[in-house]
């Protein structure tokens, strides 16, 4: 259930302009998590959700993964403790994940913004990223499996 919120969360946030909390919580609601105000501030210390100043002047949340300095979007927590396997396909990337991670995960891949990512797609836990060539999947494959 943990991880099916959070991954909601990051959904959310990339989605919508939250900005506080009490905002989260709602559109959490919405969803049909019945969480408390507490369950949520523990989640974003998790998550290392930061507040950001947007464009519109608004300081709003976003995932640390989007500023994180390190180069790596932040994916390697994420890898190293929820990835079970990675292979490509010719130009595809598949990403298997325990249930409930994909949506995480393959929301970091998007904000590591790799230039041969075309596109991703993220069930439950199978992720299918396009790459712009054979030779941009394998290599995404390599960087992948540095983290596992």
């Amino acid at each position: 259930m943990k991880t099916r919120r959070q991954a909601t969360i990051l959904d959310l946030i990339n989605e919508y302009s939250i900005e506080t909390q009490e905002e989260l919580l709602t559109r959490l609601k919405e969803k049909g998590y019945n969480v408390t105000q507490a369950t949520v501030s523990r989640d974003i210390k998790e998550l290392r959700l930061l507040k950001t100043l947007s464009n519109d002047g608004k300081y709003r949340y976003t995932s640390s993964a989007k500023s994180n300095s390190d180069g790596n979007g932040g994916l390697n927590g994420f890898i190293n403790s929820s990835v079970i396997s990675v292979k490509s396909a010719q130009n595809i990337v598949v990403i298997k994940t325990l249930a409930g991670m994909a949506n995480a995960i393959c929301a970091s891949i998007d904000s590591y913004e790799h230039k041969g990512i075309v596109g991703t797609l993220a069930g439950d836990d199978t992720i299918f990223i396009v790459c712009s060539d054979n030779n941009q999947a394998d290599e995404f494959v390599f960087e992948i499996h540095k983290y596992l």
